[in-house]
């Protein structure tokens, strides 16, 4: 998060960028006949405004830019939904006018602010805006991220925005962030073995083996006055690779399919290598902190042990809580071996 620049007379004027998740029909609505609209609403706006690659069901819609651009942004592309809703119920029967859908892409870890205590913020907002917000219960697929559904009249939408926007600026997001990537609706993945999986999650751990296949990297990176010694990303990949496959989060409440459904706690047991605990712990222990306060599971972590290069990982808790757990620490060695493989990613974590 950027710092704030200037104080104007509309508020606080800041660089800030807001995610918006879309459907393909919608991206069209957006990009419009040889990108005519878009490039009018980067224009009109100031604002940056980039559109995910890929042949996805969804898109990512990223709006960069000072805050008054970025609400000129929204103001166009709610306007261009109304339009849309407009033009098709010319060649409908319906005579109520549905409302705009916004859908944003939110770090968890800023949830919880927007939601306030007892959901006295989300119900401000509602009161005031007179727009209809709400924050999904799960984290989206293989993130850490959650959807921020936004409906009602573009100028509630719009008003509704900058509320959001004040409250992302109070209340930056807390440790690293895994960012939603929409994946293709089922992408085949052939591993050595000869077995196929067509599940995102098997789609994003054959990635990893793709990302480990570079060439050897220096062992050491220096960052800032820091010498910071390179994992080994062998192991990473054995660890990733020996995870249990987890069904993708988001998609389904209360529980997770494959699982027992019932909230009994039980314990599961992990060995991570000696050199690799750091990625999971993290400085000061916050990565760890996160992952237990995210999964809601207990989580001890051994002490060394003398002539041992492994340490023992205790997870306890429901069987959602242990295969959350687990899911966020391999999403952890992911994340780490992404970062060493592109040095330009590289923050303070």
């Amino acid at each position: 998060m950027e710092p704030i620049k200037v104080q104007s007379e509309g508020g606080l004027n800041v660089t800030l960028t807001i995610r918006l998740l879309m459907h393909g029909k919608e991206v069209g609505s957006i990009i419009g006949k040889k990108g005519e609209t878009v490039k009018k609403m980067r224009e009109e706006s100031g604002a940056r405004i980039n559109i995910s690659e890929g042949n996805c069901p969804e898109r990512i819609v990223t709006i960069t830019g000072p805050t008054d651009a970025i609400f000129k942004a929204f103001a166009m592309i709610a306007y261009k939904f109304e339009e849309d809703i407009i033009n098709s119920m010319s060649n409908s029967p319906a005579t109520s006018k549905p409302p705009v859908t916004l859908r944003l892409v939110v770090p968890a870890s800023q949830c919880g602010s927007l939601i306030g205590k007892g959901g006295s913020k989300i119900k401000e907002m509602r009161e005031s805006t007179g727009a209809q917000v709400q924050v999904a219960g799960d984290m989206l697929p293989n993130s850490t991220e959650r959807a921020v559904t936004i409906s009602g009249a573009p100028e509630a939408i719009i008003q509704c925005v900058k509320q959001i926007c004040v409250v992302m600026l109070e209340s930056p997001p807390k440790g690293a962030t895994i960012p939603y990537r929409p994946k293709p609706a089922s992408t085949p993945v052939i591993f050595s073995g000869g077995q196929v999986r067509a599940d995102p999650l098997g789609a994003s751990t054959a990635n990893l083996s793709l990302l480990l296949q570079h060439q050897p990297l220096p062992a050491y990176t220096i960052q800032g006055q820091y010498a910071i010694p390179h994992p080994d990303l062998s192991k990473l990949h054995q660890l990733a690779m020996q995870q249990t496959p987890f069904t993708p989060l988001g998609q389904t409440t209360p529980a997770f399919p494959g699982l027992d459904a019932s909230n009994q706690a039980s314990t599961h047991e992990l060995t991570i290598p000696n050199d690799l605990i750091g990625c999971i712990i993290g400085r000061q222990g916050t990565k760890i902190n996160e992952i237990r306060q995210m999964s809601g599971a207990q989580i001890k972590i051994a002490n060394a042990m003398e002539g041992s290069s492994e340490r023992q990982i205790t997870i306890t808790g429901t069987p959602a809580n242990i295969s959350l757990a687990q899911y966020l620490i391999n999403a952890r060695f992911r994340d780490v071996a992404a970062m060493w493989n592109d040095p330009s990613s590289m923050t303070t974590s």
